[in-house]
């Protein structure tokens, strides 16, 4: 004889006047554990396709190095150099992991917009919806720009180094930093959109950000001479000049949303 478990309902969600909706404790837990696991299982398969697709996204990886021992006329090969036995392992896991991340960050993004939802206010999903939409252009843009001044970044580093040095590059460390400036440059993109919430919520002005431009620049300047990983000054241009003209592009921004 089969025994029936009785199944937990769901209990229904209740809505407020103000359009709110009233969840308890414990069901505010169960619908975060709901997110975690969907963006869990989404990472990993998508890890799986990273460790796959290892060998073709290390040779993307590697060409910038390849290409500047090849325009140099440096001796040896680019390939690089592990002296951990454990090293090789880790370095495909980590940039399985990465890939995985990438391939799912839209599934990530979606549940945790799913998840914010219910406690916004419609005129705050209004504001959300491009705030989140521009934050992933922006990243992805500071992202490719990582890319492209990255050779350049590369040749400096070498260079300062001197001509008798032979390069011999370990895969973990170069990755690690190759990494590093794509999440700098990502992170520094997201400055426009830090800029228009504080306008949007009342906590800076469009007019005051204008008055104090100057000093603006100059630490938009210091400031990318910090975040910069690799302390070059490709890297440093690539990140200062486009976050100048997301300044003032964020104050165009914040007026015209002022009216």
């Amino acid at each position: 004889m089969a025994l029936k478990v009785p199944l937990r309902k769901r209990r229904p969600t209740e809505v407020g006047e103000d359009g709110l909706v009233r969840m308890s404790l414990v069901d505010h837990l169960a619908e975060l554990r709901r997110r975690v696991v969907i963006s869990t299982i989404a990472v990993s398969l998508g890890a799986v396709v990273g460790f796959v697709l290892y060998n073709r996204v290390l040779s993307f990886l590697q060409q910038p190095y390849c290409d500047l021992k090849e325009e140099r006329g440096l001796t040896g090969t680019c390939n690089f150099v592990i002296t951990d036995p454990l090293e090789g392992v880790t370095t495909r896991f980590k940039v399985s992991a990465y890939i995985g991340l990438a391939l799912a960050l839209p599934v990530v993004l979606w549940q945790v917009w799913r998840f914010i939802t219910p406690g916004l206010h419609p005129k705050e999903k209004k504001y959300a919806i491009p705030f989140i939409l521009s934050s992933i252009v922006l990243f992805g843009l500071g992202a490719l720009i990582a890319i492209l001044t990255f050779p350049q970044a590369l040749a400096f580093l070498i260079s300062v180094s001197g001509d008798e040095v032979e390069t011999l590059f370990g895969p973990a460390r170069y990755i690690s930093l190759y990494t590093l400036i794509m999440l700098a440059f990502g992170v520094a993109f997201e400055f426009p959109v830090v800029l228009v919430f504080l306008q949007v919520a009342g906590a800076l002005s469009s007019r005051r950000l204008l008055r104090s431009w100057r000093m603006a620049i100059v630490g938009i300047f210091v400031a990318a001479a910090i975040i910069t990983p690799s302390q070059d000054p490709y890297s440093l241009m690539g990140m200062a000049l486009p976050m100048t003209l997301f300044y003032f592009g964020s104050i165009l921004i914040g007026r015209l949303l002022g009216k």
